[in-house]
């Protein structure tokens, strides 16, 4: 496999921002909330505070789409709607695998929401034999053994994994081998693919984790025990856990490890 790599560069090939990129689905899903309740127009600091950005950054980033709106008025609600849809390559039907049918993957295939978004989960597909056959969210699973076969019958590009860790990457090498080119990660390691691959992490616990500092930082503030320069309070005694630099599994180094 080729040199590995896990992002994209900074901009994508038709000049616009990843930045901008990743904010596209917060405007579609703020447009396509006004367009259900039949707003016409909507102004850009109307939609950036439903969208959650400053209005500066929003028409900024539509000026990359070429959509200006027209001053006293706003911007027309359906066309952007249909501008960013099309941006994001939504216009189409997007076939989906989604391999590892856990309790992650199987909630994934019982996700609403992918059908109505211009996705479709062409199939579901797990290592365990006994999986085999077994209907989830009224779709069949089907064992590993078929995967490059299933890529290849319903043309899927985008693959999502939801296995464990530890099959993670044997899993991504396949479907990239298959001929998928963009990956949603949802096993707690980073993957190593090929240029052309983009991959797209979530990781819950890393996001819990980052709330909890921000908890800690705030509980800090409030007792008036914030360290130096606003930094967190020292790391707790021996008995709570032993400070390391010990490497995690996706390469972090965890503050503080048990005991």
């Amino acid at each position: 496999m080729a040199t590995g790599r896990t992002h994209r560069p900074a901009t994508r090939s038709r000049g616009i921002p990843e930045a901008t990129v990743a904010r596209l689905p917060l405007y579609l899903r703020a447009l396509t909330a006004l367009s259900e309740r039949s707003v016409p127009t909507v102004s850009s600091e109307e939609l950036a505070a439903a969208a959650g950005v400053n209005s500066a950054k929003l028409r900024k980033d539509f000026s990359y789409l070429g959509s200006y709106g027209t001053r006293g008025v706003g911007y027309d609600v359906e066309y952007l709607v249909y501008q960013i849809s099309r941006e994001l390559g939504l216009t189409q039907d997007w076939p989906v695998v989604i391999v590892g049918i856990g309790n992650l993957g199987a909630a994934l295939a019982n996700y609403g929401g992918f059908a109505s978004r211009g996705f479709r989960v062409a199939a579901l597909i797990d290592a365990d034999p006994a999986m085999a056959g077994k209907p989830v969210a009224g779709i069949p699973v089907q064992h590993t053994d078929e995967l490059e076969q299933i890529i290849r019958d319903n043309g899927v590009s985008i693959g999502v994994i939801a296995t464990p860790a530890g099959a993670a990457q044997q899993v991504c090498d396949r479907l990239v081998a298959a001929g998928v080119t963009s990956i949603l990660n949802f096993a707690p390691t980073v993957l190593t693919v090929p240029d052309g691959v983009d991959v797209r992490k979530v990781d819950l616990s890393i996001e819990l984790q980052i709330l909890a500092f921000h908890e800690q930082r705030k509980a800090g503030e409030e007792t008036g025990r914030p360290g130096p320069e606003g930094a967190l309070p020292a790391a707790p005694a021996r008995s709570e856990g032993v400070a390391t630099d010990r490497k995690g599994p996706d390469g972090d180094v965890p503050a503080v490890m048990p005991a």
